[in-house]
């Protein structure tokens, strides 16, 4: 059932392999649901393979490569967590800068899990009120933010959530920054 709430929205979801399988799926599908069309974006073309709890996932069919997207295309950038994934992306100079791009036009920026390692790297957390999966709150804390312990924080356009358990909570924050965007004035 389609709620339309985000008809004419574009979002671009960043992965790479090793994306946790349900923080992938689980945006897309909402999004997609509320109205908004949703790209997903990755070093390569071809498929992405996820991480389902403990072991390898399904394939996600890459739509583009991120060094293609163009940030005045979409209104929002998504960004799933994992361990592989977060870390595989942060080194790749376009997603950082494709991130950073986002950021600066004041578009929502959502990162759940260990994808706040992404934020790290974009130089986008120093005085920011953030969450994101234990094990990596400390680097967030150390590169500036305040570190808080709740499903999902929001703070401007930067969307924080810390694991699958809060899936709902970021999804319904996602799509309130999107229709808000979309509001008249």
């Amino acid at each position: 059932m389609t709620d339309a709430r985000l008809t004419d929205r574009r979002i671009l979801i960043i992965a790479a392999d090793g994306f946790e399988q349900s923080e992938l799926e689980v945006p897309r599908d909402r999004l997609e649901a509320a109205g908004a069309e949703v790209d997903i974006a990755s070093i390569e073309t071809g498929e992405i393979t996820g991480w389902d709890e403990d072991d390898w996932g399904a394939d996600v069919e890459v739509d583009l490569k991120i060094a293609h997207a163009n940030i005045d295309e979409y209104d929002a950038v998504v960004l799933p967590g994992g361990q592989i994934n977060p870390d595989l992306l942060r080194v790749e100079p376009d997603a950082i800068g494709l991130i950073q791009g986002f950021a600066e036009a004041g578009k929502p920026v959502a990162a759940i899990c260990h994808a706040p390692w992404l934020l790290v790297e974009a130089g986008l957390v120093s005085g920011r009120r953030m969450t994101s999966y234990k094990s990596i709150r400390t680097d967030v804390a150390n590169a500036g933010a305040e570190v808080v312990d709740e499903a999902v924080v929001v703070d401007g356009n930067i969307i924080t959530s810390r694991c699958p358990d809060d899936l709902p909570a970021f999804c319904d924050a996602i799509i309130e920054a999107l229709a808000e965007a979309n509001a008249p004035a």
